[in-house]
C-alpha cells in the first residue's frame, strides 16, 4: 500500500482565518505489478477529522518506514490558529511535531524528551520565550528558532544572544518556516560531522573541544560561555591572525545571510573579551574599518 497526502489551500480565503477553505486529502494506492491504482480517497476540512488523519498517516509512516527517523519538533506557541496551520505543513513534510501553548509547560515538556528542534514564540504566558531559550542553552545545543510579532532589531539581538539559531517574524509563511527548519537542521548536522572529524583545537593559551564544548585558557576551564560565544571563539582561534568582517563572521558562525543588526557580532566580541582577556593579552583585536581577529602575540 502507498499513501499520498496533499494539503490544499484556497488562497483567496487565506485572510478570513487559518482554517477557512483549507482541507486535507489522503489518497491510498495499491501496487499491482509496476502500476499504482487509487483505491481510496479521504477529503476533509473538519479539524477533528484532520487530526485523526494526521495520526493515522504518521502511524502508517512509522510502520512502513516511509519516513525513517522523522524530525521531532517541539513548538511552544500560544496562538492556536498559528499552530493549527503550521501543523498541516509539518505533517506534509513528515515532521513529528508537538504543540504547547504555555511557556512553563513547554519548557517542562522539553525536559521530558529529546527533541531535534525547538520553535519558540517570544511572548508566552507563564514563561517568555527568551527565558526558555536561555534555560535550554544551559543544558542543550538543540537548534532553536524564535518567533515573534515584533520586528525589531533589539528582539533579534536578544534572541541570538540567548543562543537562538534563527529568527522568524510574524506573520510568516509556513513554507518559509519549513525552509528555515531544514536550513537550520542542515547546519546543525554539518556542525556535528565537523566536530566528529576534528574535536579539539589547541593554541598557545587555548584548548577547545568542540564535541564537549569545553574551553580551557592556560589550563583553567572557562565557564558560562553561551553557544554562540563558543562558536565565535572556536572559529577565530581556528583561524589565528586572520581578519574577518562582521558579515563574514555572521555567515560563518551564524551559518546564513543575516539581515538584522550587525552589532550582534560586536556584542559577542565584547562579552568574550570580558570573559577571556587580560591587560597584557586581549586575544580579540579590532581592526578598524575591517573587523576582528584572534591573536595571542
Amino acid at each position: 500500500m502507498f499513501l499520498r497526502i496533499g494539503i490544499f489551500i484556497d488562497k483567496t480565503a487565506c485572510e478570513a482565518g487559518p482554517l477557512v477553505d483549507k482541507f486535507i486529502v489522503v489518497q491510498r494506492y495499491e501496487k499491482n505489478m509496476n502500476n499504482l491504482f487509487l483505491v481510496d480517497e479521504i477529503k476533509t476540512n473538519n479539524c477533528e477529522t484532520q487530526n485523526s488523519l494526521y495520526k493515522m498517516v504518521l502511524l502508517y509512516r512509522k510502520a512502513s518506514k516511509q519516513s525513517e527517523d522523522p524530525m521531532k519538533i517541539l513548538m511552544i506557541e500560544d496562538n492556536v490558529s498559528v499552530c493549527t496551520m503550521t501543523e498541516m505543513f509539518f505533517f506534509k513534510e513528515g515532521f513529528e511535531a508537538e504543540f504547547v501553548h504555555d511557556g512553563l509547560e513547554g519548557y517542562q515538556r522539553f525536559a521530558e524528551e529529546n527533541w531535534d528542534l525547538v520553535i519558540l514564540d517570544i511572548m508566552l504566558p507563564s514563561m517568555d520565550g527568551v527565558t526558555i531559550c536561555r534555560k535550554i542553552r544551559e543544558t542543550s545545543t538543540v537548534p532553536i528558532i524564535m518567533l515573534t510579532a515584533r520586528d525589531t532589531e533589539s528582539d533579534q539581538v536578544i534572541g541570538f544572544e540567548m543562543g537562538a539559531d534563527d529568527y522568524v517574524t510574524k506573520p510568516f509563511s509556513p513554507l518559509t518556516l519549513v525552509a528555515r527548519i531544514k536550513a537550520v537542521n542542515r547546519r546543525y548536522q554539518a556542525t556535528g560531522k565537523a566536530a566528529a572529524e576534528e574535536d579539539t583545537i589547541e593554541s598557545e593559551c587555548f584548548k577547545i573541544n568542540k564535541k564537549t564544548r569545553e574551553v580551557f585558557l592556560n589550563g583553567e576551564p572557562v565557564e558560562n560561555l553561551t553557544p554562540k560565544e563558543f562558536d565565535l571563539l572556536y572559529y577565530l582561534v581556528q583561524n589565528p591572525r586572520q581578519v574577518f568582517s562582521r558579515e563574514q563572521l555572521l555567515e560563518q558562525v551564524w551559518g546564513y545571510q543575516f539581515y538584522g543588526d550587525e552589532r550582534t557580532v560586536d556584542v559577542h566580541i565584547k562579552r568574550l573579551r570580558k570573559k577571556l582577556a587580560s591587560e597584557d593579552r586581549p586575544f580579540l583585536y579590532t581592526v578598524w574599518g575591517v573587523g576582528y581577529k584572534f591573536d595571542e602575540d
